[in-house]
């Protein structure tokens, strides 16, 4: 049996994790976990619920990494894993260093972030690149990551595995009626009202900033619509805030946090999601979930996207940073929804062929087995 060891950074929950724990073959696999947060966690708390070995250690930044490194060293040399895989930074950088000097032969990260420091953090760049040179080998989730690590970084190419994300694609289908209405009935969403939905943190490559503008031109022709924007914090905030004041307060909804995702992906008329360029997103992964619920999707070609996106196929596409460009999709999609539904249908077949849970689990296995 080939023993791995998860370390992972900054993750209250994360159904990923929590599907891979759960689906992995455990016949040929062990899993062991090992979490680095300012304090506990509900993936802790679901790991070592669910029968997992899982460490938790205490990690609030830089001044805490050389302890941390050490005790993970510490742990390495305890539970001899065959191969470590580290996600997110602070894991990447403290596990890769101490699995390497504990003479672990196999060292994997899961780049989940794209070209975030090279235009907002420099100096991550070099966290980057020595993470590129520990590592043994390195996961992309996308064809966007894969570029900006080889063309970009200098990687080197035999190491970079294109694993995009995986996922329980049902659960954002099979929503019944009554979680839905349960939704709009916390938010004061009226049943009678169109709504189109946004899930994104108010930063400024999320591009919610082209959204607002495009939905009060919208707005003024067709009263009865409602713009819900879910995870609504961030550092943007204050401009987002500004924009909306153009819009009656009884028009949007401002939802910092929704426990039922699915529900709310399912009371939404259209799903816009428009990143500000085609490198900022890693992966997205609220584009395969609004064409898993089916939804009519209004997209920029960011991350995933431009693997396989396609204009009036699966999705309905505009250029970035472009308003205007999002209005004239929004009035395509509302002038004749059913066509529209058709469009979204089709990328609920594209994201089953792509990105089942099943597909991403096998080619985990392969790397491991590799």
């Amino acid at each position: 049996m080939i023993k791995v060891t998860y370390i992972i950074s900054d993750i209250n929950k994360a159904l990923a994790f929590e599907w891979t724990a759960q689906y992995i073959d455990k016949k040929r696999f062990h899993l062991s976990f090992i979490l680095l947060n300012p304090g506990q966690s509900d993936l802790f708390e679901h790991l070592l619920t669910s029968g997992f070995e899982v460490i938790s250690i205490p990690c609030n930044g830089k001044k805490d990494w050389p302890l941390v490194l050490w005790r993970v060293f510490k742990i390495f040399k305890q539970l001899k894993p065959d191969i470590v895989h580290c996600h997110l930074i602070q894991a990447n950088i403290i596990g890769l260093f101490a699995s390497r000097l504990a003479g672990i032969k196999k060292r994997i990260y899961t780049r989940h972030h794209s070209s975030l420091h090279h235009k907002y953090f420099p100096k991550g760049v070099w966290w980057d690149k020595l993470s590129n040179k520990l590592a043994t080998h390195i996961v992309a989730v996308s064809k966007t990551v894969q570029n900006i690590l080889i063309d970009w970084e200098k990687a080197d190419a035999h190491k970079v595995k294109l694993i995009p994300h995986g996922f329980l694609l049902e659960s954002f289908a099979e929503v019944n009626r009554e979680r839905v209405l349960a939704f709009k009935r916390r938010n004061d969403i009226n049943e009678s009202q169109f709504v189109i939905g946004v899930i994104s943190r108010l930063t400024e490559w999320k591009g919610v900033q082209y959204i607002v503008p495009a939905f009060k031109t919208f707005f003024q022709r067709h009263p009865n619509t409602i713009l819900v924007l879910l995870n609504a914090q961030g550092d943007y905030e204050k401009e987002i805030k500004q924009l909306l004041k153009a819009i009656p307060e009884a028009n949007y909804r401002l939802i910092t946090f929704e426990d039922d995702i699915a529900a709310a992906y399912k009371a939404m008329n259209v799903f816009i999601h428009v990143p500000i360029d085609e490198h900022s997103e890693a992966f997205g992964q609220i584009y395969v979930e609004a064409l898993a619920a089916s939804i009519p999707s209004i997209f920029t070609l960011s991350g995933i996207a431009a693997d396989f996106i396609r204009e009036g196929c699966n999705a309905f596409v505009v250029p970035f940073r472009d308003s205007a460009a999002i209005y004239k999709q929004l009035k395509k999609i509302s002038t004749d929804y059913e066509n529209a539904k058709s469009v979204a249908y089709q990328g609920t077949k594209d994201v089953q062929q792509r990105f089942s849970l099943d597909k991403m689990i096998k080619s985990l296995e392969n790397l491991y087995d590799s």
